[in-house]
């Protein structure tokens, strides 16, 4: 009999060296050894099943067809198996304690193909949410799951998660050169398991676990793993909802929105959060009954840290675990579809956190941000920015935008930080940054990106909107991509929150000398497509709520919101308001607890959320007051300058509507017989006063009309009262 040779088993083609590499988690390409492999005329099977003492190869079908020797104690099996073909197999592994099926991973093809690497690399692939992550699959008629990460740098990539014992040597993905992806298809894999990404970096270091990038389940905090998961299963009812949107200008409907933190909005008895059908069951009808289009949650794709309120995000693709399953949120944004609300993503494109088992040195280098930390590193939140420049960190960022769009039907984005994007020293001294190729401050890539994501977005997703947190003077922010702008749908108007609450915030008797914080805003109105934003970031980190803001005593801080919404509700813009200050809370919002909703056992505050709800149904059924909001037409100055009585009237026009006049007084002086200019003369009808009794004001007034008459010298006005810090609306009757 002829000497064996040392270095290879007899009739396994598989050499001491490969084994000790599997064993070690160090072979370059397990799937050149593992599975089926062509030997001579003939097959031989060869696989890694720890604790089996024994193997026997089979078809999918369950026919035997080879028993397979032990290689290595450890579990390493290889034999000759009577196959006319290569085809998937499967393992009846045995022990003392019995036996078990496995299927041969290593036996089945690659599943993503030459044209996903050719988008892939090209960065045009607007499909990647569904080829990259976990995907549950029937391959050859086997059902499991296909897993897929980017990870160009690794020497090794293994899928680890409870269904191996979280064991790095057993599932080693196949690598593809070309771009840098990995893949494998593990059989017998089912919804509901935890999974992470095992990784050695180029220099053979073991990471810590990597959550997957594209997974669209999460575990619950502090658990971090990524979770299997089907499908969205979910009958949309829909159809006419976004047939609507898809089918206007947005510009020239009523929008407002109802910003909500959904960890804190109501909590159960005991403290827990709400699931998303138990929001549904609250939260929508609250929102119609309010008369809100819009409702808008601050980040809810998985996020580790709750006092992060969701803006530091590890799994930009995973709906939070803490309000329940994936399928829950569809649900919900199904049901506010139903009764025409819209839903919003407030969403996180410019930074994520350094959490280990983030996107942070992803596969042991600077993979989706930049590696000098003067580009990739943000100074005010210690997160890490992404690296525009790669086409894959853009795919990966504009594929997510199109996930929410399309999976879970979201009616739009508003995109957050968009100004720390813009600006390569956005809050850096001199020194720490990089110029951009023309040695300016402009983040060029960062602009392309924004452009390329929002003309994708639009291009594809009919009926959506975007919405840019910005706040400096960047041009052309809401203009098309192709007049040289952003492409977003509308833009946050800081100057308006920022100059009207500074204003609101001084005692009347001090307001003369500083009319031009309520007047400024004109000048830029129309520049942009605005949303005026009373949003989360003024009533937190010791800024009060907006009833503290207020001047005066209690009773005028409620007049003064009042006057102050009325104002804004009759200012060119859509609105934005977070949950809470609807029916003036006086506590600072906190994460980490309801809102305080007994306050509305009180006249006051109860009063504060009728107007509220009537001002959103006024702004909603007068075409006036919404139909132009984005443009010069459909406003016009009555009073600008009486600084002296803080009075301010403008007029709210759309063509062929009937034409509102805003009056506002900032003062809690009781005018009698104030003049206003009017456009016409007879009727005007007092369709809002915010001093009514029934929102807790003093119930001056006008009896419900006032009467516009032409002077001798052709001039028409009306006299008026003007109640203590109220806005009226005014409504041409003929």
């Amino acid at each position: 009999m002829a000497k064996k040779d040392p270095l290879e088993k007899p009739s396994t083609g598989l050499a001491d060296a490969d084994i000790g590499a599997i064993l070690g988690s160090r072979h370059p390409d397990p799937f050149a050894v593992l599975g089926v492999h062509q030997a001579g005329d003939g097959f031989v099977a060869r696989c890694f099943i720890p604790h089996a003492t024994a193997v026997t190869a089979e078809t999918i079908a369950g026919k035997a067809v080879g028993e397979l020797d032990c290689l290595d104690p450890a579990g390493i099996f290889a034999g000759a198996v009577s196959v006319r073909k290569l085809q998937p197999v499967r393992y009846r592994a045995r022990n003392e304690g019995g036996e078990w099926i496995v299927v041969d991973p290593y036996s089945f093809g690659p599943v993503l193909g030459p044209m996903d690497d050719y988008y892939i690399r090209e960065g045009s692939h607007l499909r990647l949410f569904e080829r990259m992550g976990a995907h549950p699959l029937t391959l050859e008629g086997v059902d499991g799951f296909h897993f897929a990460v980017w990870a160009p740098n690794a020497q090794r990539v293994s899928v680890v998660g409870d269904f191996n014992e979280w064991d790095g040597r057993r599932h080693v993905m196949r690598r593809r050169a070309d771009t840098g992806l990995w893949e494998i298809f593990l059989p017998g894999v089912v919804a509901g398991h935890a999974y992470k990404y095992e990784i050695v970096g180029k220099n053979g270091e073991v990471l810590p676990l990597k959550a997957d990038p594209f997974a669209r389940r999460s575990e619950l905090r502090p658990r971090t793993a990524s979770m299997t998961t089907g499908e969205i299963d979910q009958v949309w009812e829909d159809e006419a909802h976004r047939d609507h949107w898809s089918k206007i200008d947005p510009r020239r409907q009523p929008i407002s929105i109802y910003e909500v933190h959904a960890a804190s909005w109501q909590r159960r008895d005991n403290g827990e959060m709400l699931s998303w059908d138990e929001l549904a069951d609250r939260l929508i009808p609250y929102c119609v009954e309010m008369g809100f289009t819009h409702i808008e949650f601050l980040p809810i794709s998985e996020y580790p840290f709750d006092p992060s309120w969701g803006y530091q995000t590890t799994g930009l693709y995973a709906p939070t675990a803490r309000f329940g399953e994936p399928e829950g949120f569809a649900r919900f944004v199904n049901g506010a579809h139903k009764v025409g609300i819209g839903v919003i993503l407030d969403w996180v494109p410019a930074h994520f956190p350094t959490d280990e088992h983030g996107l942070r040195w992803f596969d042991g280098t600077a993979l989706y941000e930049h590696e000098d930390p003067r580009q990739g590193f943000h100074p005010d939140w210690n997160t890490a920015i992404y690296n525009f420049g790669r086409q894959e960190v853009l795919a990966f960022l504009i594929n997510n935008a199109l996930y929410w769009a399309e999976k879970f039907h979201v009616d739009g984005l508003r995109v957050d930080a968009v100004a720390s994007m813009l600006y390569l020293d956005y809050s850096r001294k001199h020194g720490e940054w990089v110029p951009n190729e023309y040695g300016g401050n402009e983040n060029l890539e960062a602009v392309r990106f924004l452009q390329t994501m929002n003309a994708r977005f639009y291009g594809t997703r009919p009926g959506v909107i975007t919405i840019a947190e910005e706040s400096t003077s960047w041009p052309k922010v809401s203009h098309p991509v192709h007049e040289g702008g952003l492409g977003f749908g509308f833009k946050w108007n800081m100057g308006f929150m920022h100059d009207t609450l500074q204003y609101m915030s001084r005692e009347a008797v001090h307001r003369k000398f500083h009319h031009n914080d309520m007047t400024f805003g004109l000048l830029y109105a129309f520049t942009e497509n605005f949303v005026l934003p009373l949003s989360h970031d003024e009533v937190v980190h010791g800024k009060g709520s907006l009833i503290a803001k207020m001047a005066g005593d209690d009773w005028q801080k409620f007049a003064n919101l009042r006057a102050y919404y009325g104002f804004m509700w009759g200012y060119p813009g859509k609105k934005l308001l977070f949950m809470g200050q609807e029916f003036a809370q006086w506590r600072e919002w906190s994460e980490d607890r309801a809102l305080d909703w007994n306050l509305l056992e009180y006249p006051m505050h109860e009063g504060m959320r009728r107007l509220v709800r009537d001002l959103n149904g006024t702004y909603r059924r007068k075409v006036a007051l919404h139909g132009r909001d984005c443009e010069g037409e459909g406003f016009e100055w009555l009073l600008a300058d009486d600084r002296d009585n803080s009075v301010f009237a403008w007029l709210r026009k759309a063509p062929g509507e009937k034409t509102i006049a805003v009056v506002t007084n900032f003062t809690p002086v009781y005018r009698e017989g104030y003049r206003i200019p009017l456009p016409v003369e007879g009727r005007w009808k007092e369709i809002l006063n915010t001093d009514a009794e029934i929102y807790g004001g003093s119930g001056k007034g006008n009896g419900g009309a006032v009467q516009a008459q032409r002077d001798k010298n052709g001039s028409v006005s009306a006299v008026i009262t003007l109640p203590p810090l109220a806005t009226l609306l005014l409504e041409q009757d003929a």
